[in-house]
């Protein structure tokens, strides 16, 4: 008996508590542990013993005295299946939470709690997070070591929990088997079944009521597949189930079982106690999956398919659980829903894309949905996965067999071949197939001979034996003998045994009918009347007599075997149409009508050529010009409808059947619902190059006029005209016409029915409407508060159109052959020449206002032009000013420049040799400066005045009176070249002091200065060089300047020069 022992402060003594006798109320317990102050790990052990006992309110208490409850209020919102109640346990356990991190934010168990708070609530990035910071305080935390390997496992990272329950499980050896658990689980996901299985059966040795042991014990066993493991298997789903009732998977597992032994009842009962007590979206799935199929194979498949539905629902990725999407296919394949089918049939390919039974399941629905294509190259995809296949081939073949006889021919053949070498029997059907193919390729060697192997031996070998044949042929010489079966009655008295098995009859009907086609028509004769011998029901042979003796001209005969063979069944529908197609050759249409009647009644609508005949004479008797009840009318409308919808419901594809439905919803004015099947039938006409339906074309567009989409319904009037009619249908053009008519484009109009009166000129009815649209195009014009001068004398033009128009009806002779009331034109003449007065005085006042408004805009554009020429003309003078000014700057440019050659000539001619050799040695020392230094003061050598030249004098005035008469220029080139100047003059003074010094002291030499010249002038040029450098950036400035400005310094450089020449001469 285990026991407690709370320790009594100050004193040694302790208080000892049974815990298999602990009182029912708790407060005893609360006090002494209140009283003695006992340690945490002894309230928590009573609390879990109440906990153990049941006594939840007890341990509640507990809890909420000694810790806090959150692990507790986790838990029970983790177990509850109620999202309400589940969602306010887990705010209370929240509110603990945080109570206790208020107390003491760094306790680790508190973080633990939000970590398992979090991963029950689905938040696995917190509640990792909240483990990692215990486990970087304490990396050996062992709770926070089990929340992050429960974190990891749900994020797929199996691996890495594997390490955390191990690391758990070194730092503390003697924990839980669960541990085991997390462990076994992560090898099974890693394919690790043999050290998973050690690790489940560790978790039984540890603790033998581990129920998610046993059922992951179980779940091993069963998937080994084999008998022993299945029973070990079940057993220990038993065990589990009887330790804990309500474990989902082991529910989940035993409704399977019960399943496949064909025990319904325990089937859903199991399931739906699974679905009550668990949350996990994949367990649900398998829950709703069980029940699913419970009610599948009971044929209920509404039910069926609303539990495959929410099995479904349940799943996040289809790869999950594939299995509720294939059966949810196969319901929706049996309940028609074909396009639902695909995409889930479609999921499951995505998964398993070598699964036949699913190829084959979509090769059908493609078929259904009529994309033989993809349905053809899936079922190929399957016979080439599994070549061995027969089955596949023969499914190939018989989709092919409508589209590509040649690949259908071999498909059976491919069949055939496999079962030969697999030793097995070839079907008859295979062979039949292949001889009817074989047939419609005209082979009909190869067909007879596939027949021939079909058939086998048998009383039609002898039949067709040529001595038989030729007393057959006696036999039978008359018509009359089609009837005759005394021959077989005589081959049976002559001791040969007449049978024929009824799995060959349809072989040798098709031998006769290839008989019947190479003109054999007598053997073919013989072997209809043997089917007829021996089966007296299958009218098909009667039939094809009667084609025989239609074939001859022979309408009587024929008609007697169609009726010989409505004897037999009177409501056979290929019977009755054969019958009815005879009758209308006779031009007995009432008959004709009364049977092709009876061929729709007899197959309940089933024979839709018959119920289309049907149908278009209701349709039309609905609509007959004379007067009609409207209850008549509705009658035959419905009537109508109900033969075509029939037809579609028999014939998915029959596009004749949904155009005439079409039809009839459009006359009830269900014009949405009229719409869309004429949309389909279009697309599904558009899409075959062997289908030309123009009247869908045609009545789609009528739908899209009557709901008032004009632009619409004229684009599908013109695209059937222009597709259908090369545009040249004068109907389709009245009701192009109309329509423009409607959407008030009056012009439009008038052009649509003017193309109709050129196709169709004796239609005096669109004569009428074209008069009529001209005179809605006048009265709508003289409506508007503003128009214009065109509008109106167009206005006038066709208001005189449309009085000659009408004005020709009104004479017309036989205006009544026509169906117009001549009152009613004359009505029409009178309001167009009323509305032609009026058209004439408004054209005369549009006239008068677009005169005016012609000589304003006039006057204007006068102006405007006016305004024009003077702003061209001031710019044109300026422009010439602009031009004149500089032709005369440069003019007098180029007189300054010749003046100064002049001047330079003059001068180089009249100066002696001497002088000219002073001049140049002055030059060489004063050039380019002496006017500078002038100007400014500079000291100059004194030189006798009386030694210049007249040319020198007539030189300087002439260069004075160019400094004169440009003194701003010469002011400014004399401000750049001021500081050039001053410095040479400064060099020049210091020279000729010291020329003087030399003078004086009686050592000046001639012949030294003469050779030392030279030298001394290309010093002083590489020095004006130099200078010349440094203004260099100066003068590039410059010439970066306008065109004027480099002309200017242009000027001042030739003055520069001749201001040089100046100095040079008052030096001289």
């Amino acid at each position: 008996m285990a026991c407690v022992y709370i320790p009594v402060q100050n004193s040694e003594e302790e208080v000892r508590v049974a815990l298999d006798q602990l009182p029912r109320d708790a407060s005893d317990i609360l006090d002494i542990l209140k009283a003695e102050q006992a340690p945490l790990d002894l309230w928590l052990i009573i609390a879990r013993e109440y906990f153990k006992q049941g006594k939840v309110e007890q341990f509640r208490q507990i809890l909420e005295e000694g810790s806090s409850p959150g692990v507790y209020y986790t838990y029970l919102g983790k177990i509850e299946t109620k999202q309400r109640e589940k969602e306010e346990h887990f705010i209370l356990a929240t509110q603990y939470y945080n109570k206790a991190s208020r107390i003491d934010m760094h306790e680790p168990s508190t973080w633990v709690g939000k970590g398992q708070l979090l991963l029950a609530k689905g938040e696995v990035e917190q509640a990792s997070s909240a483990f990692k910071i215990v486990l970087e305080a304490d990396r050996d935390n062992v709770p926070a070591l089990l929340g992050q390997a429960c974190v990891e496992f749900n994020r797929g990272r199996y691996s890495d929990s594997l390490e955390f329950y191990k690391r758990a499980l070194q730092v503390h050896p003697s924990c839980p088997g669960a541990i085991r658990l997390g462990i076994g689980l992560c090898r099974y996901k890693l394919g690790q079944l043999g050290k998973a299985r050690q690790a489940f059966q560790r978790a039984l040795q540890l603790d033998p009521e581990n129920v998610e042991a046993l059922v992951a014990l179980a779940v091993m066993d069963l998937q080994a597949n084999e008998a022993a493991g299945i029973r070990k298997g079940m057993e220990k789903m038993q065990r589990a189930f009887e330790i804990y009732p309500y474990c989902a998977m082991a529910l989940n597992y035993l409704a399977n079982h019960f399943f496949f032994t064909g025990q319904h009842f325990l089937v859903e009962q199991l399931t739906e106690t699974a679905l009550a007590v668990t949350n996990h979206g994949p367990t649900k799935s398998h829950s709703y999956y069980n029940l699913a199929r419970s009610y599948h194979s009971k044929g209920d498949y509404e039910k069926a398919g609303l539990y495959y539905m929410a099995s479904v629902k349940e799943i996040n990725k289809p790869h999950e659980f594939i299995f509720p999407y294939y059966g949810l296919g196969q319901v929706q394949l049996k309940l028609g829903d074909f396009r639902s089918a695909l995409t889930n049939f479609e999921k499951v390919l995505e998964i398993y894309p070598d699964n036949c039974e699913t190829l084959k399941a979509l090769g059908h629905i493609y078929v259904q949905l009529g994309q033989i294509e993809k349905a053809q190259e899936l079922l190929r995809k399957a016979a080439k996965i599994d070549p061995r296949d027969a089955q596949a081939f023969i499914d190939l073949g018989e989709l092919l067999i409508s589209s590509d006889t040649g690949a259908a021919l071999d498909a059976f053949k491919t069949a055939r071949t496999l079962l030969k070498k697999a030793g097995e029997e070839v079907p008859i059907e295979v062979l039949n197939n292949i001889g009817v193919i074989h047939f419609e390729k005209g082979e009909f060697e190869s067909a007879h001979q596939s027949f021939k192997d079909a058939l086998g031996d048998g009383i039609w070998l002898t039949l067709l034996d040529s001595k038989t044949k030729t007393n057959v042929i006696d036999a039978s010489a008359s018509m009359l003998q089609f009837k005759d079966m005394q021959l077989f009655h005589r081959f049976e008295n002559d001791g040969n045994h007449v049978e024929l098995p009824w799995n060959k009859v349809t072989v040798l009907f098709n031998l006769a009918r290839l008989l019947e086609q190479i003109h054999d028509t007598v053997a073919a004769s013989v072997l209809y009347r043997l089917i007829l011998f021996k089966h007296q029901d299958y009218v098909d042979a009667y039939l094809r007599l009667a084609a025989i003796a239609k074939a001859r001209n022979n309408l009587q005969l024929s008609i007697e075997l169609v009726n010989e063979a409505l004897k037999v069944n009177g409501k056979y529908p290929n019977a009755l149409s054969m019958l009815g197609d005879l009758e209308l050759k006779n031009d007995d249409w009432v008959k004709a009508k009364e049977t092709f009647r009876a061929a729709s009644d007899a197959t309940d609508g089933k024979d839709s050529y018959a119920t289309l005949s049907l149908g278009n004479w209701n349709y039309f008797a609905a609509l007959r010009n004379e007067k009609r009840a409207p209850k008549l009318e509705a009658t035959h409308l419905e009537k109508a409808k109900e033969l075509y919808t029939r037809v579609i419901v028999q014939h998915t594809s029959n596009l004749y059947a949904a155009n005439g439905a079409g039809v009839v919803l459009a006359e009830k004015g269900q014009f949405d619902v009229s719409k869309d099947l004429f949309t389909q039938v279009q697309e599904a006409a558009s899409g075959s190059v062997f289908v030309q339906m123009p009247d869908v074309w045609i009545n789609l567009a009528h739908v899209y006029f009557a709901q008032g989409n004009f632009a619409l319904a004229m684009k599908m009037y013109q695209n059937c005209l222009r597709k259908f009619y090369y545009n040249t249908d004068a109907q389709i053009l009245l009701y192009l016409a109309r329509t423009h008519y409607e959407a008030e484009q009056w012009q439009d109009c008038k052009k649509s029915l003017l193309r109709a009166i050129h196709l169709a000129p004796s239609n005096y009815t669109l004569r009428f409407d074209a008069g009529v649209a001209m005179q809605k195009f006048s009265a709508s014009t003289l409506q508007k508060t503003r128009r214009t001068a065109d509008e109106v004398r167009s206005t006038v033009a066709e208001l005189e159109n449309a009085v000659r128009v009408f004005s020709h009806l009104s004479a017309a002779s036989n205006l009544h052959l026509h169906g117009f009331d001549e009152k009613k034109i004359n009505t029409h003449v009178e309001y167009c020449k009323h509305l032609l007065d009026a058209a004439k005085i408004h054209r005369e006042a549009a006239e008068r206002e677009e005169q005016q408004n012609r000589q304003r805009q006039e006057a204007a554009r006068q102006a405007a032009l006016a305004e024009e020429a003077r702003r061209k003309a001031e710019e044109q003078k300026k422009y010439l000013l602009e031009k004149r000014k500089l032709e005369d700057e440069q003019k007098r440019l180029r007189q300054q420049e010749e003046h100064f050659q002049r001047v330079k000539e003059q001068w180089r001619s009249s100066t002696p040799a001497s002088k000219r050799r002073e001049r140049s040695e002055n030059d060489d020392d004063e050039v380019g400066h002496s006017e500078k230094r002038r100007r400014k003061g500079g000291k100059r050598r004194k030189k006798d005045k009386s030694s210049r030249s007249h040319y020198e004098t007539e030189y300087a005035e002439a260069d004075m009176m160019d400094y004169r008469e440009e003194p701003e220029d010469e002011d400014a080139s004399m401000n750049y070249r001021e500081p050039i100047g001053q410095m040479n003059d400064q060099d020049d003074d210091v020279e000729e002091n010291a020329n003087d010094r030399l003078a004086a002291a009686g050592l000046e030499d001639s012949d030294v200065d003469d050779e030392m010249a030279p030298s001394i002038t290309a010093a002083r040029r590489r020095r004006a060089l130099s200078e010349s450098d440094d203004d260099e950036p100066f003068e590039r400035q410059l010439r970066d300047n306008t065109d004027e400005l480099q002309d200017s310094d242009g000027e001042l450089r030739e003055n520069d020069h001749k201001s040089n020449g100046g100095a040079a001469l008052d030096d001289d």
